[in-house]
């Protein structure tokens, strides 16, 4: 019986999930595009790895994603349980603060494994880029999957919350 009430726990807490990605897609306002994030290397003495996009426009506005292994740890390589973290930047001047709600997805050409998790944010002149947050992979395994590939494909949606 335990185990059929964790089932229908998860189970409730997906449909959550699902309605609320659908009351986003009522939103007025929704953009997402194709990111590719590109392996890069800091200058630091010890070099860490670290991924970025090219800038892209959704909604009007230019914005940047960021990722980092193991949320910057000093040795991922030696770490068997690797995570991805990612940053969303808003990188135009707004008027106005700009509230939003994202999530990343695989893209059309991936198959790595994703859980969808819808974040939000007020973005603002002075406060222009969200926290680390987790990349939802299901597991290390597939995290290894992406980290192995040269660039890491995904498909971003933002949806503006109008006042």
């Amino acid at each position: 019986m335990e185990i059929l009430d964790e089932m229908d726990q998860s189970h409730k807490k997906e449909m959550q999930l699902y309605n609320s990605i659908f009351g986003l897609l009522s939103f007025e306002k929704i953009g997402y595009t194709e990111v590719q994030f590109r392996p890069y290397r800091t200058d630091d003495f010890i070099t860490r790895l670290y991924y970025e996009t090219p800038r892209f426009t959704v909604l009007n506005q230019t914005w940047v994603l960021k990722a980092r292994v193991n949320d910057s740890e000093r040795n991922p390589n030696l770490s068997c349980k690797r995570t991805l973290s990612f940053q969303l930047i808003l990188k135009s001047k707004v008027n106005s603060p700009m509230e939003c709600s994202f999530l990343l997805l695989k893209g059309p050409y991936d198959d790595v494994k994703i859980h969808p998790v819808i974040y939000h944010f007020v973005f603002t002149n002075e406060n222009n880029e969200t926290e680390y947050v987790p990349l939802p992979i299901i597991d290390s395994v597939e995290c290894n999957k992406l980290l192995a590939a040269k660039n890491i494909n995904l498909r971003l949606f933002i949806f503006q919350i109008q006042k």
